[in-house]
């Protein structure tokens, strides 16, 4: 528990430093504040009320993750009440920022929630501050649920698009969770044929 107060603490005193940074990066360096993964994800950094009619617009969003701390949100982004208004649906799923690692269980529910939507033929905003680290583990375990893909395979796909993402240990070990526990009745499945080796 300690750990984890630390951690939070520690997202919170760098968040605006790094939040500059990232818009920094963007303007300055060209780096995508939000890439497209396939007709139904999109990955991106905070969606700014200034980029709203341009999500829901140009790129049919319906869905939005949210994967940050309430804090992060606060007064940038629109409210979930704000997006209702634009006839989008938001699911948070709060996360530490940096050290934090999302839930298996709250993987299943995000992967739930944009399952939905690409039924429906909608788009699904799946975002963190930075789009790097937290949203990135989420858009990995919606791409093992749908072409059971390994962890890596999904990490590497992600990376081939927004190059600047972020997997850290913590976050790959619950993404092999993940995989594992969807087909590990499957007779080839990574976990039970290949050494840990397999994920690394």
């Amino acid at each position: 528990m300690g750990q984890l107060v630390m951690a939070s603490i520690f997202a919170r005193a760098v968040f605006y430093p790094s939040l500059g940074y990232n818009i920094f990066m963007s303007r300055v360096w060209g780096r995508h504040w939000y890439d497209r993964i396939d007709q139904t994800v999109i990955i991106g950094a905070l969606p700014f009320r200034s980029l709203t009619e341009e999500l829901v617009r140009k790129e049919n969003v319906r869905g939005v993750i949210t994967m940050n701390e309430e804090y992060e949100t606060k007064f940038f982004v629109n409210t979930t009440e704000e997006w209702e208004s634009f006839g989008v649906e938001q699911l948070r799923l709060s996360t530490i920022d940096i050290l934090g690692v999302p839930t298996l269980e709250n993987l299943k529910k995000g992967v739930d929630f944009v399952a939905k939507h690409r039924k429906r033929g909608s788009s699904v905003y799946v975002h963190c501050k930075a789009g790097r680290s937290r949203s990135a583990t989420m858009v990995a375990a919606y791409l093992i649920h749908l072409h059971h893909w390994s962890p890596k395979k999904a990490c590497d796909h992600i990376a081939s698009i927004r190059p600047h993402i972020i997997i850290r240990s913590g976050q790959f070990k619950t993404l092999k969770n993940y995989y594992c526990e969807l087909f590990s009745e499957e007779p080839d499945a990574l976990c039970e044929t290949k050494s840990t080796a397999a994920f690394k």
